[in-house]
């Protein structure tokens, strides 16, 4: 458990914490991931959805009423439901989304997945991904691995892996600037 209290903080990271919990409890971690998975795609497809989450102008009472029916036409229900009408009674619909990408982390470090942060310079190709993901999971002990991949022209080329904790940074940029800060050494 000291582990998952490492992967989230902030109110975000609370309200995710004793969901998770309920969720674990209840047996019911599965389910309530989905249904959040489904709520989140809701938001992000929907502008007039974003704006009834993140603007203050709706009371506690419209959203929750708001999100009732939405949630019902989605499908969700039980667990999820209740805590996304819960977050929104307590006026904290705003950190929703936070609060479901922290479940979402408790939730794989509950199934062992972990997850990776990759720099690159130009987009990585497929294959690259799949050689990248199946070396990280050598590196993780096993473990499947969630990567995100960005891309940052400035690092010129190379890599920068981020694991959980650790960081390798292997980008043509920080070597550049390692030969440029020992050449001023010997100079």
């Amino acid at each position: 458990m000291s582990e998952q209290q490492d992967t989230v903080s902030g109110v975000a990271g609370r309200y995710a914490s004793a969901l998770f919990s309920l969720a674990h409890d209840e047996r019911k971690t599965d389910e309530v991931a989905a249904a959040l998975s489904t709520f989140d795609a809701l938001i992000a497809e929907s502008e007039d959805l974003q704006r009834l989450v993140r603007s203050p102008i709706y009371s506690a009472r419209e959203q929750v009423k708001a999100l009732t029916a939405i949630l019902e036409r989605a499908g969700v229900g039980g667990i999820a439901a209740n805590f996304i009408e819960l977050v929104a009674s307590k006026r904290r619909l705003f950190a929703i989304r936070d609060m479901i990408r922290d479940y979402g982390l408790l939730y794989d470090v509950a199934r062992g997945v972990a997850h990776a942060e990759v720099t690159s310079a130009a987009t990585l190709s497929d294959a690259n991904v799949a050689a990248l993901k199946e070396t990280l999971r050598a590196a993780s002990g096993g473990k499947d691995v969630r990567l995100t991949a960005k891309v940052d022209p400035t690092i010129i080329g190379g890599l920068v892996v981020k694991i959980g904790s650790r960081m390798v940074d292997g980008s043509l940029r920080t070597k550049l600037n390692a030969i440029r800060i020992a050449m001023k050494e010997v100079g």
